[in-house]
């Protein structure tokens, strides 16, 4: 194996040259020329892309910025807009602990991100992984940055064959090795690019890798089955009801518990797959009109969809006016739920 110190000079010379370009990242020329990342736009963009792709995160970053331009103005939203700005994007408890994050960030620390690791690991909903992300990024400590992509191009390079998740410390030893303490906020994003766009997961094109010579996995061809992962089991399958009540001009919605699945977001009564909910919302003519499928982390749901007509106040939820009703703001099952409907709930 090659010094450390060479391979990551190595990594660091292609990244100048081939960068990708996000609307979150600071060029390495720029860099270079002394402009500084926002510690703000890089925590955004960190928590944003959380189990989700860049791809996914580019148009939800520009909206959030745009109405949201610093960690103050996050912090003095009101929690609903956060809310339905983040819909679509999942994994709810990331927008809850976003805006926990930005007013712990205004009010103990004057608006302005710690800078170091440790400091940031004291914030609300900022983990291991995106303290070293912002540490290096933004602030250029030698923090060792392992997401998904770090973990494939060091199990390849060091031809790590223990499966994931027990390979873990393992390969962030291996990465800490080759952290270097120059350019350490290039290096970290040099390495989550050569893993996003070369030492892909299907097909990872060796030939142009900049560590290639170095990568013991594609001396024993054995490149593309790394890294290895235990089996997952199986999915299950949870089953519930939503009730989609209409009248007068309105809908019904109920704005979720604050903990547990889309916490704290507006949503269709419901019963029967999350442990919160109840009978139908009002006695009503409950017609089912089908089903929408929905996959979380840990399941699969089904949901039988049943829709009836008001004529008088429920016993769960309020009925809210159309002109004040944003499909938009519901996160993406109840959304799956009202575009089924939403033809049967013009009254």
């Amino acid at each position: 194996m090659q010094a450390p110190e060479s391979l990551s000079a190595r990594l660091l010379s292609w990244y100048d040259r081939f960068a990708r370009a996000m609307p979150w990242r600071v060029p390495p020329q720029d860099r270079a020329a002394g402009i500084r990342p926002d510690p703000y736009r890089v925590w955004l963009s960190e928590v944003m892309l959380q189990q989700t792709t860049v791809a996914a995160v580019k148009d939800y970053f520009h909206r959030f910025t745009a109405r949201w331009p610093t960690v103050n103005d996050l912090a003095a939203a009101e929690d609903a807009q956060v809310m339905g700005e983040w819909a679509g994007l999942g994994y709810y408890a990331r927008a809850r602990n976003l805006l926990r994050c930005a007013r712990a960030v205004a009010s103990d620390h004057g608006g302005r991100f710690p800078a170091t690791r440790d400091a940031l690991l004291a914030l609300p909903g900022i983990g291991p992984y995106t303290a070293s992300a912002i540490a290096a990024i933004a602030f250029d400590e030698p923090a060792t940055v392992v997401d998904g992509n770090v973990e494939r191009v060091i199990a390849r390079l060091h031809l790590v064959e223990t499966p994931l998740p027990a390979a873990k410390p393992e390969l962030t030893a291996l990465a800490a090795r080759l952290t270097p303490t120059s350019r350490p906020g290039d290096y970290a994003q040099a390495i989550m690019d050569l893993g996003a766009t070369i030492c892909t997961p299907r097909s990872p094109a060796c030939g142009i890798c900049p560590w290639s010579d170095a990568c013991r996995a594609r001396a024993r061809g054995v490149q593309a089955e790394l890294p290895r992962k235990t089996p997952k089991p199986d999915k299950p399958i949870r089953r519930g009801t939503l009730w989609l009540g209409h009248g007068d001009g309105a809908i019904l919605l109920e704005r979720r518990p604050e903990k547990g699945l889309l916490g704290g977001m507006l949503g269709f009564p419901g019963d029967g797959w999350d442990g919160q909910g109840g009978p139908a919302p009002a006695v009503a003519d409950w017609q089912d009109i089908g089903e929408v499928r929905h996959t979380f982390t840990h399941f699969h749901l089904i949901l039988s969809v049943r829709v009836a007509r008001l004529d008088g106040p429920p016993d769960r939820g309020e009925m809210i006016p159309h002109h004040q009703f944003r499909p938009a703001d519901l996160p993406t099952v109840m959304r799956k739920a009202w575009d089924l409907a939403r033809g049967q709930l013009s009254g």
